[in-house]
């Protein structure tokens, strides 16, 4: 009897042997993608950013193309991080638990890549997809006991840092590829995620533009600063990552893919499916593919990464990946090939349910007109992920209490004890998200519209969360 395992190995050698389309190892480019974490659009200088400081990734722009509406699958990192590397959303791999580790059973594209020929790695901050290894005793035990943890034997280099630990893991696993081989790796940096500790690379915060969507105040200020600085260190060290790929002279014919795995721990960004949770910087550059100075428009999921990849290597995707390659548009091709996108969201680190930083199962349809949110925990009033105990949100607890806070934000989810279940957003007129039309006369059939759509999806995808159509008398 042959076991899951073996059955697994034997589906991957099978369809790298079948699918890869007649490129040499020379015409196969290299592939670096790398992943910053927690980062939001427009957090860098080549998206209009003035308070930033980017020039490599700038640069990677100038040389290459700039996606301006690139969407993560979910708002944190471990359902987001599984469905770039599976191609698949977030439900359909079943990976709304935070400390789960991808089922074993579940085909990435690196694993493809690698019996296509490619040698492959992944280093860098923890990718989030083997366990928590902050879970509890008990649940370590289960996952040593069923061999949960499977990435050391999906990719040929495996390796844990941060900062600039991440520039010599690339170092070392370049000498290590074997002569005549193509790459990939996955290199995954820390910055900008909280805390934040790049004090040294800082704006001033009195001379920063804090956006619309945003109350000024001098704490927030302080705060955003913090975050720019920790995107402008950033920079530095993927700069220093390109002088290394120029000396070994890799830099021409590497496919170098930046991204962010989800939006920024701002107000209402990470862990909401806000536009500032969800949208995130993508840029990518390989001059044989991609003319310099290319911007695209069209809708980009989280779950088109990997097939993209596969598609500029030369090999076909396995057959439950359902995210859609963009090589053609980073040829200049703007033709759509989503109407609309969805995202999730579901446990955030492995605490107990009681708020909505911690747990929240909310799901959104949306592109460049219209957000449709639904949340059935409606009752879990906001709370903001990673810094609800900082100073910057106790100090607007506090305005907000005395009065002091700006409208258009009081009026907002941030304070309120009990969310809406339906949020629907305008986009090209609101594009902060502050005027919630559900319910609205004038948005009615288009707003029901939006939830058809994710009322089917969620039918497709077999969703355990109710749908938000529920049935008729």
């Amino acid at each position: 009897m042959v076991s899951t395992n073996a059955k697994f190995l034997i589906a991957v050698l099978i369809l790298s042997f079948n699918l890869v389309v007649g490129q040499s190892d020379k015409e196969r480019p290299n592939i670096l993608f790398l992943l910053s974490d927690d980062h939001s659009v427009p957090h860098l200088g080549c998206y209009g950013n003035e308070n930033l400081a980017t020039p490599n990734l700038d640069g990677l722009a100038a040389e290459g193309v700039r996606f301006n509406h690139a969407y993560t699958t979910a708002p944190q990192c471990v359902p987001s991080r599984s469905s770039l590397l599976t191609g698949r959303n977030v439900v359909d791999v079943q990976m709304l638990r935070f400390s789960a580790p991808l089922d074993k059973n579940i085909i990435t594209f690196p694993e493809l890549l690698r019996g296509a020929g490619y040698y492959t790695g992944i280093c860098g901050r923890s990718y989030h997809l083997d366990g928590s290894s902050r879970a509890p005793a008990e649940t370590q035990k289960v996952f040593e006991e069923f061999g949960m943890r499977t990435f050391k034997s999906r990719v040929d280099y495996l390796n844990k840092g941060i900062g600039d630990e991440v520039l010599a893991q690339i170092t070392e696993f370049l000498d290590l590829v074997p002569d005549g081989k193509p790459f990939f790796m996955w290199a995954n940096y820390s910055d900008p995620h909280r805390a934040f500790t790049a004090k040294e690379y800082e704006p001033d915060p009195q001379k920063i533009t804090v956006p619309e969507g945003m109350p000024d105040t001098k704490l927030l200020r302080e705060d955003l600063a913090a975050h720019f600085g920790e995107i402008n260190r950033l920079d530095a060290r993927i700069g220093r990552v390109f002088e290394e790929l120029k000396r070994r002279n890799l830099y021409e014919n590497t496919l170098i893919i930046f991204m962010g795995d989800n939006g920024a721990a701002l107000l209402r960004g990470k862990g909401t499916l806000y536009d500032c949770g969800l949208h995130v910087p993508l840029i990518a550059r390989y001059p044989k593919l991609i003319p310099a100075n290319t911007v695209s428009d069209i809708l980009i999921s989280g779950s088109d990464v990997g097939p993209t990849i596969l598609d500029v290597a030369g090999i076909e995707p396995c057959e439950e990946m359902t995210g859609k390659s963009f090589r053609h548009a980073m040829a200049g091709d703007e033709t759509e090939n989503h109407e609309y996108l969805f995202a999730v969201r579901g446990s955030h680190a492995s605490g107990l349910p009681g708020n909505s930083a911690v747990f929240d199962l909310s799901r959104t349809v949306f592109n460049k007109e219209y957000r449709f949110i639904y949340n059935p925990l409606f009752h879990l009033p906001y709370r903001p992920v990673d810094f609800a105990g900082g100073k910057m949100w106790k100090d607007l607890v506090q305005l907000e209490k005395e009065g002091k806070l700006d409208e258009k934000f009081s009026n907002t989810i941030l304070f309120e004890e009990e969310r809406p279940m339906f949020e629907f957003f305008d986009l090209k007129k609101d594009p902060y998200e502050l005027h919630n039309l559900s319910g609205s006369e004038a948005y009615k059939e288009i707003e029901h519209k939006y939830k058809t759509q994710l009322n089917r999806w969620m039918i497709i995808y077999r969703d355990v969360v109710p749908l938000p159509i529920p049935p008729g008398k």
